[in-house]
């Protein structure tokens, strides 16, 4: 209310105001709420935009991967039951010399550390290192992984390099549970095995693989494990890429992925947003030994098939086609005139192999198999190694400039089989060497001589500024073939060279032959006359 005849507020009113104020600021200053004091803001509240969320394929997939607990029976007296440790800075103890200290300690009592039966004698059978004793036969853990399951009935998939060493396995479920796990099998070429719990009756939670034909570069993943051996873990990311080569098997073909995958989630699944396994986790990129983002996952389309063969016979049956082969370079391409670097390049048949029966010769390029096209020599070793046994393989190769076909009956492929480097060379008299034909090879970098067999060209020198030297080409060596004719003199090869030039070729496919098998190099030959 108003008490003066100019509109002014009143002297009582100035200050009343004036002492709500002075209120107020002291609870600014001294950030006390006071009863009479009013806020008028609100709390920061920000409406996000949708984002997918993990949570509910988590809680879908979690009850179906386990940890996996490799164990392995530790030898008693390597392990020291009786607590002593015979380890002289990496030295055990025959290695110490005779009038070390400890030595003479030991052999003045008439003890040797490392003698079992002296364990036996002073503690007894059922002391340590006796036959009963604690540490004869016990388990203890030495790896640990992950796996998941993908039947209800208890099958599990984890890595094969997971299991190797291990004499007995435990599956530990995300709520605890310790069930022990039976080896089923194992393929150490895909780096993939099969356990088997008994649960039973109980029927287990179990996830699908998933569709590789709908998985794209850019997918969001989750990925499941143990992760350090710290229990069940989650961790996301996308699929960064796909068809990697890591060097570790002939049949690579890696999904990428940049969730975070350490050591203990090997044999962890890698899920899509529907709670599918696009993946399994195998390998990962690290100089510190922990994640970078930069993970490998064997892929569903892979994984599914070997392990069909495991949960059925034990082992993988793969189609075998026993031929040595190698990557089409753009130069080689250029050599043989093929239009562009793919397809398989033989470099030699194993004799007696299907492929060898068929008729596929060295410089063979295979361009498609069952009518789809060869991308490079994986692509072939994977897609032979995907048949079966005694399946028959229709084969396209670019032969001699040009394009044929073959039949192969494929064979089983051995367990240790090794590439085969076969020289089919037939024995040629030796002829006169021309000055032309040596200066044709000297302009390649190369001087040759009569080979020890009389089979081929030996290699007696290599100019290093030359491209036969940037091609890894060395003394020691021997050239077998040039355009997959062979040879045995230099006028054989310049021969072969001039042919190569009269076609408008101006590369050569020279077969090269060392103490670690049999490669074709492509080389230059403008300079030839």
């Amino acid at each position: 209310m108003l008490n003066n005849f100019n509109g002014r507020p009143s002297l009582a009113t100035v200050l009343k105001a004036s002492t709500v104020a002075g209120i107020a600021a002291a609870v600014l200053a001294t950030g006390v709420p006071l009863e009479i004091t009013r806020s008028y803001a609100e709390a920061v509240k920000v409406q996000a935009p949708a984002v997918p969320s993990f949570a509910n394929v988590v809680d879908a997939v979690s009850p179906a991967v386990v940890s996996v607990r490799v164990e392995n029976r530790v030898n008693p007296v390597a392990d020291n039951n009786d607590g002593f440790s015979f380890d002289f800075n990496g030295r055990g103890f025959d290695d110490l010399p005779d009038d070390h200290p400890l030595k003479r300690f030991f052999r003045q009592f008439g003890q040797d550390p490392n003698d079992q039966q002296g364990h036996q004698r002073r503690f007894g059978q059922n002391g340590p290192g006796g036959p009963n004793g604690p540490g004869k036969g016990r388990l203890r853990p030495v790896a640990q992984g992950s796996g998941f399951f993908i039947s209800e009935d208890g099958y599990i998939v984890t890595n094969n390099h997971v299991v190797s060493d291990g004499q007995a396995f435990v599956a530990v479920m995300n709520d605890g549970t310790e069930l022990d796990a039976k080896l089923i099998g194992k393929d150490p070429r895909t780096d993939l095995a099969v356990l088997k719990v008994d649960g039973k009756g109980k029927k287990f939670t179990y996830v699908n693989w998933a569709d590789d034909n709908n998985v794209r570069v850019g997918d969001w993943v989750v990925a499941v494990g143990n992760p350090f051996g710290l229990g069940g873990t989650v961790t996301a990311g996308i699929i960064s890429a796909r068809g990697r080569d890591i060097g570790s098997g002939p049949y690579d073909d890696y999904l990428q992925v940049d969730a975070a995958v350490n050591r203990g989630n090997s044999g962890g699944p890698t899920f899509n947003l529907n709670g599918e396994v696009v993946g399994i986790n195998t390998a990962i990129f690290s100089p510190s030994g922990g994640s970078v983002g930069i993970a490998f996952a064997i892929p569903a389309s892979t994984a599914k098939d070997v392990v069909a063969d495991l949960m059925k016979d034990g082992q993988v049956s793969r189609g075998w086609l026993g031929v040595q082969i190698q990557p089409v370079t753009k130069d080689i391409a250029e050599s043989i005139g093929l239009s562009e670097p793919s397809g398989a390049l033989v470099v030699a048949p194993q004799p007696g192999s299907p492929g060898d029966k068929a008729g596929m010769k060295a410089g063979d390029v295979v361009t498609a198999l069952n009518g789809e096209t060869i991308k490079d020599a994986r692509d072939l070793s994977r897609r032979i190694g995907a048949m079966q046994p005694g399946s028959k393989a229709e084969l396209s190769v670019w032969r001699a400039g040009k394009a044929q076909s073959l039949t192969v009956e494929l064979g089983t492929l051995p367990a240790d089989q090794k590439d085969a480097n076969a020289d089919d060379n037939n024995n040629q008299p030796q002829q006169p060497e021309a000055p032309a034909s040596e200066k044709a090879l000297a302009d390649l970098g190369l001087t040759v001589g009569p080979s020890d067999d009389g089979k081929g060209l030996a290699i007696t020198g290599i100019d290093p500024d030359s491209d036969a030297a940037d091609k890894g080409i060395k003394e020691g060596e021997k050239i077998t073939s040039v355009n997959n004719q062979e040879v045995s003199t230099p006028a054989d090869v310049v021969k072969v060279l001039n042919q190569a030039k009269k076609d408008g070729r101006t590369r050569a496919l020279f077969q090269i032959q060392s103490s670690e098998g049999s490669r074709f190099v492509a080389l230059p030959i403008n300079g030839q006359g």
